[in-house]
């Protein structure tokens, strides 16, 4: 009862997330459902993902665009939702409250990916959107996110004014609007699919290489979610040999075949694996299941099956993308200096060293997509009004030639939970998007005779051995959250000046120092401590914003003023010393954390 109601399931900068299925469900949510399965009926509680909740967040939500409206007609949303449990019942839920309050809804009529709607609603010119989804969090786990105008998460100040209206309703019960002053609901089919595939083929660059390479074999699976309605279709339109794992691709929120949906974790992608052990595939592709996160497993030159991190995800993506656009002369010496890759502070720096060498920025963000969303819509805005009226509806080549020339061009975005980006035709994380981007990587290394295990190796030898890794602590229920807040405070009020025998170099505090990114914008406040070492390596801390954990995030770094390795032959012992020296650090930064816990 304590952890039903302990608090108001708060509405933060991103929506809601929160448990839809009891820890302990009731027979009167069970109701005609058998045991084991769905209950009828979500979860009662304050602090819990149910119509009460989801009815005063869309309340809100809709008082806030009726007030900011000046436009002609009403005010739209559109909305989609994944296959999580209750995500039929939540969206016509949401969907009745905004028609019956004066707004326009476009609605997705079957599960589609977020990024899915973060391209609708830029491409139907709706006010906002709403996604309901708990990304990779367990099955009694639901969410509702809020996007703006221009397809990205809400950010400040309009995330303020958005939760003070949904603060200020008191209960879930409303005045329906009459009939003729209600809104209408447009639904959304296969069309909107077309016009997504067409805009994700511009993500491939080289699509001779890929031609080329149509003996590389993909295993992908949506793993029960939404990334079946349109990554393997956009992989095999564009030339890739790709079968899906039968088993997970039934849409289902009990996620029945994997003990979590999650493609950063190993036992998600297994029998991805299995089948690419039997077919002799050459890599597995997972998607999670909102489809804003991609995992890959591959193969080394071994024939081992290797699963790669986030970092190393985004860094081989990354390093290619700049490669190839420098190759074929659209980033030049010229106008190096508008081109820019944008990731979170908590991302590899090995992002920052290939940049580097390619002479194109770099720019750091908070963790969270909505804050490289925001610099997407920087970046556009500062294309002069008269050159961007069509920027939605213009092919990519002009809209990169517009901010080559006015502002910056956005050559790829990731943070290391496994979200990345390669355009700005919509604002959020896009897993759909990353299959094409790492095919084309896994095509890329395959012409070379090489694996993408050896590509990043390439990448170590050029700019040394750079590994992370994280842990997490969760903390449930009331009480856990109260040690969240207590632990994350310690950093804080207590920062470390000594870790695993190396003194520390520099600590940052983001909740009360200020700092302004690389391009002169002042960083928004958020309780995380990043401490750097003197030898290099570092680690940050923050509570997550959408699970009941505290992260820790560890990196193993060349010595400030080491780069590369001097002979490629002595990669695998720098890769040793690196491995040895990251064992230490998490070992000591886990000891810290349970000497301050108690």
């Amino acid at each position: 009862m304590n952890n039903r109601f302990f608090k108001k399931l708060a509405f933060g900068t991103g929506g809601l997330r929160g448990r839809s299925v009891g820890e302990i469900v009731t027979p009167a949510e069970r109701g005609a459902a058998p045991e084991g399965g769905r209950p009828e009926f979500p979860c009662v509680g304050t602090g819990n993902l149910n119509f009460y909740n989801l009815t005063r967040a869309t309340l809100g939500l809709v008082r806030h665009l009726l007030k900011a409206h000046s436009g002609p007609g009403r005010p739209s949303i559109a909305i989609a939702r994944d296959t999580r449990y209750f995500g039929k019942e939540f969206a016509d839920c949401v969907t009745r409250v905004a028609i019956e309050n004066g707004c326009d809804v476009y609605r997705f009529t079957e599960p589609r990916s977020t990024p899915h709607l973060s391209f609708a609603v830029r491409h139907l010119g709706t006010t906002a959107g709403i996604v309901l989804t708990a990304s990779h969090n367990p099955p009694h786990d639901n969410g509702y996110k809020v996007y703006g105008s221009d397809g990205a998460q809400i950010v400040e100040p309009e995330a303020s004014a958005i939760i003070a209206q949904v603060n200020a309703v008191s209960g879930e019960s409303y005045e329906v609007l009459p009939s003729d002053q209600q809104g209408i609901i447009y639904e959304l089919g296969t069309e909107m699919d077309e016009i997504y595939l067409a805009r994700l083929e511009t993500l491939l660059l080289d699509p001779a290489l890929v031609r080329a390479q149509s003996d590389l074999k993909i295993v992908f699976t949506n793993i029960h979610g939404t990334g079946g309605k349109i990554s393997p279709a956009i992989l095999r339109r564009l030339g890739f040999t790709c079968d899906t794992v039968a088993a997970q691709d039934t849409e289902d929120g009990a996620f029945p075949t994997v003990k979590s949906p999650n493609p950063e974790n190993a036992e998600a992608l297994q029998m991805g694996v299995d089948q690419a052990e039997a077919t002799g595939a050459d890599l597995v592709i997972g998607t999670d299941p909102d489809a804003d996160r991609m995992g890959v497993v591959v193969r080394d030159k071994y024939g081992k099956m290797t699963l790669l991190t986030g970092n190393q995800i985004g860094s081989l993506i990354a390093y290619y993308r700049l490669l190839t656009f420098t190759g074929k002369g659209i980033i030049t010496e010229a106008n190096r200096d508008h081109a820019v890759i944008v990731k979170t502070f908590v991302t590899t720096e090995l992002q920052t060293a290939i940049a580097s060498h390619f002479g194109v920025g770099v720019v750091n963000t908070l963790t969270g997509f909505k804050y490289i969303g925001a610099k997407l819509r920087k970046y556009e805005s500062q294309i002069p009004a008269d050159l961007r009226a069509d920027y939605r509806r213009l092919p990519d080549a002009e809209t990169r030639d517009l901010r080559l020339n006015y502002s910056r061009f956005f050559v790829f975005g990731g943070e290391e939970s496994y979200g990345y980006l390669g355009a700005d035709f919509l604002r959020d994380k896009d897993a759909n998007g990353a299959v094409v981007m790492f095919a084309e990587v896994a095509a890329f290394a395959k012409s070379k005779g090489m694996t993408c295990v050896e590509l990043l190796d390439e990448l170590f030898v050029s700019h040394g051995v750079h590994l992370e890794g994280q842990h997490a602590e969760t903390l449930a229920g009331a009480e856990g959250a109260a040690q969240i807040q207590k632990l994350a405070l310690s950093y804080i009020d207590h920062p470390p000046t000594e870790i695993d025998g190396v003194k520390v170099a520099r600590v940052r505090d983001f909740e009360n120092q200020e700092f302004t990114d690389e391009e002169g914008d002042p960083i928004p406040k958020e309780k995380m401590v990043f401490v750097d070492l003197e030898d290099g390596r570092a680690f940050a801390v923050r509570p997550s914003g959408t699970e009941p954990k505290i992260k820790f995030y560890l990196y193993q770094r060349p010595r400030p003023g080491h780069g590369g390795i001097d002979l490629p032959e002595e990669l695998d012992s720098a890769k040793a010393i690196a491995q040895k020296a990251f064992d230490s650090l998490k070992a000591a930064v886990v000891a810290d954390m349970r000497a301050r816990l108690g």
